[in-house]
């Protein structure tokens, strides 16, 4: 099968992609408002896309139909666009996704997924944001770029681009260098449609060549 997205109804890309970009970590991003009401809401198109200066992305999607912005990007875009300028991302884990699915809910303006869930707002250490208690890991980040893949236009996104600027790691995850046990922080990602997945089954590999050496050993947790 060959496919020209061109061809093909918005939504059929999307369907195409979410099933295939898998499996994708969600970004539960926290933001306020101006008049400091608190925001939560995940995200699964997001990566961190560089250690120096270390910075995350997350990619927010123009409302059904285009038209206005979604409150974590009308939150988090810089304070000359009328944003606060921050943001906190925290990472989703086994223990807390049902909580985080829920904050998709699309409430009104001003109230709070924290409310409707029961999670935890706590305000960041060096950002006006809130991040989420239960989280075990969560960056603080000012917004360092917004780039508008197209205005107003259903299916587009902008991608929001924060530089981290503080950390909270809960201190048995962390081993010496700062490699996280996985084991411990039973993080959970995003595949296609209403599916997640858990990051219980790995397999430890060499960099290039080396990977080739032996056959691949998955190990499950518990």
């Amino acid at each position: 099968m060959e496919l020209d997205p061109a061809d093909l109804p918005i939504g059929l890309r999307y369907n195409l992609m979410i099933g295939t970009i898998v499996p994708r970590p969600i970004a539960v991003v926290g933001t306020a408002g101006p008049d400091g009401r608190p925001n939560v809401a995940p995200f699964s198109f997001f990566m961190g896309c560089g250690s120096n200066p270390m910075c995350l992305v997350v990619s927010v999607a123009n409302p059904p139909g285009g038209a206005g912005e979604k409150d974590t990007l009308r939150n988090a875009k810089p304070v000359e666009e009328g944003g606060t300028g921050v943001f906190t991302v925290s990472v989703a884990t086994e223990d807390t996704l049902a909580r985080i699915v829920a904050c998709a809910e699309p409430l009104p303006y001003g109230e709070s997924e924290f409310e409707l869930t029961g999670l935890t707002p706590v305000w960041g250490t060096k950002v006006r944001a809130p991040r989420v208690l239960e989280s075990p890991v969560s960056y603080e980040c000012r917004t360092r770029q917004l780039v508008r893949m197209a205005p107003g236009v259903e299916g587009a996104s902008t991608l929001v681009i924060g530089e981290v600027v503080h950390v909270h790691l809960d201190d048995s995850l962390a081993h010496e260098r700062y490699h996280i046990d996985a084991a411990k922080l039973r993080a959970v990602g995003r595949m296609g449609g209403p599916d997640y997945c858990t990051t219980r089954e790995r397999a430890a590999l060499p960099y290039g060549r080396g990977a080739l050496a032996k056959p691949v050993t998955w190990t499950r947790d518990g």
